[in-house]
Order: structure tokens, then sequence, then C-alpha cells
């Protein structure tokens, strides 16, 4: 395991748009965590692979990790690494070709898919590139869709801590085209904070928005994990968000080839210089 110089934390700003505390490093620097340790996400063995014959491709090779409870991890890799097929099969929307895939104590591989995308509502919180938001919904009603998805009335309190954290207490009753990249962003933070979820997976989240903006974005996550005891799960080809992070696994070939805790953006650069240089 290669492990960076313990560093001050990324450089933060005043928030633009809401009043949000300056990072706080975690307590915990996970890597990959023991055995013993309580994991809010396992893989074990997990292979990937598409297609048949001579075509086959092995998105992913025998991946082990032990993703602990309350960090925030971020997955980086060359293009064409397996990160996203990694956080596909971690979260349960692609089925592994075989090995095993825990959510807490539950395994996700062998689950038909009726349930499994009950579970993905109840116990997994979402954020993409894309924002994905419901165009004639408001942003209230876009928070708490996964709740009335499942028929289930929001906690007011819960509600109003997350809608007040992602500065969004003025915007409730507008609708996605009135509001910023930043702010369809906190809307879908919202979203995938709403149930409490085990993890939230975040596939590139910042990488439609401006740099500030994205600074913004990557504080807000930091804190869901500080703070609000979540759990983040993060593909990001940026250093500097892959910064905010506990700690970050590289993937190389649909491997694991290294991971760093306590990251820092130029530690992070230097690793990825060298996969990619090796895989030129």
């Amino acid at each position: 395991m290669e492990q960076g110089p313990q560093e001050g934390a990324p450089p933060t700003r005043t928030d633009r748009e809401t009043d949000v505390s300056l990072w706080t490093p975690a307590v915990a620097a996970p890597g990959v965590a023991p055995r013993d340790a309580q994991h809010a996400v396992r893989l074990h063995e997990v292979t990937k692979r598409y297609g048949q014959g001579p075509r086959t491709v092995v998105a992913l090779d025998r991946i082990s990790v032990d993703l602990p409870a309350g960090t925030f991890t971020a997955v980086m890799g060359p293009s064409g690494s397996g990160k996203s097929t990694f956080l596909h099969c971690a979260a349960g929307l692609d089925r592994p070709t075989s090995g095993s895939v825990m959510l807490g104590a539950t395994e996700l591989s062998r689950m038909k898919e009726a349930p499994l995308t009950r579970l993905r509502r109840r116990r997994m919180g979402f954020v993409f590139q894309a924002f994905n938001l419901v165009p004639s919904l408001t942003v209230e009603q876009n928070i708490v869709l996964p709740l009335r998805l499942e028929r289930r009335t929001p906690d007011q309190a819960w509600f109003q801590q997350i809608v007040a954290r992602m500065g969004l207490s003025e915007r409730l009753h507008h609708v996605p085209a009135e509001l910023s990249g930043g702010q369809q962003q906190r809307v879908a933070i919202a979203r995938a904070l709403v149930t409490r979820p085990d993890v939230i997976f975040a596939d590139e989240p910042t990488g439609a928005l401006d740099p500030a903006t994205a600074h913004d974005i990557l504080v807000l996550l930091r804190q869901a994990v500080t703070d609000m005891h979540q759990t983040v799960v993060m593909v990001t080809h940026d250093p500097v968000a892959a910064a905010h992070a506990d700690s970050v696994v590289f993937l190389a070939d649909g491997s694991i080839v290294s991971t760093l805790t306590s990251p820092t953006a130029d530690r992070v650069a230097a690793i990825m210089t060298g996969l990619r240089r090796a895989a030129a």
C-alpha cells in the first residue's frame, strides 16, 4: 500500500451560495480495512467480463476490497481501468460475472432485480455528473422522490437539516431549469441523503461544474461524511477532488494496483501519471 505524507486539508474558501463551514479532516483514514472492521461495502474476488470468446473484455479482475462505514473513498484510474464498472458492481447496478458484493451484511450479487431495486432506493444514494433531476418536479419534490416511490413519509427534521446544509431553503419551490448547475447538484446530493442511506455512490459528481462550484460540492460531500456520518464512494478523474477523500483506490486494467490514505492532490497526480505512463 502506498501512503502519502500526512498533510493538511485541501484549501477551502467561503461558499458563494450558503454558509458552509470549513472542511474538517475525518477521524478515520481507512485504506483497505481489516476484516473485522465495520464495512459499508465489501467486494470479494469480483470479476466482470463483457462479451464471449476472443472478444471478451475483462473489466474487473478478481477485485477484493472493504470500504469502511463512515468514510469517504475515491476511486481513480486511467481511461478503461474499470472504475465505472467498479462503482456499478459495488452499487448493484451491474452484476459481477463472479465473486460477491456485500452492502453491510446483505449479499447483492445474487438478489433478484425487484428486491435489488427496492434495496437501492432504501439503502443507497446516487449522485451523477448529469444531476438526473426530474424537470417537472420542484426542488422539494425531487429531494423526497425516493421516499415517495417507497410510499414513505419524509422525516421533516432530517429533511430540513439536509436542505439547510445544501443551501436550498429558498429554492424548494423552484424547478431544475431555474437553478444553476451547482444548485442542481446540491439537490441531487440532498436527494441522495434523504433516505439516510448506508452509502452514497457518486460518479464524477463535479465533472460538469466549474472549479469553484466543484469545490463547493466536494466540501458538501466531505461534510456528509464528517458531520452527518455518511459513507461516500466517488469515482473521479480529478486529483483535487480525490484529495477531499479519506483514501483513494487506484485501478489499472481492472485490478487494484495501489491505495493511498490521507491523499493530497500532488500525491494523487503523481500516482496517476505513473499509471498513465504504464498504460501507454
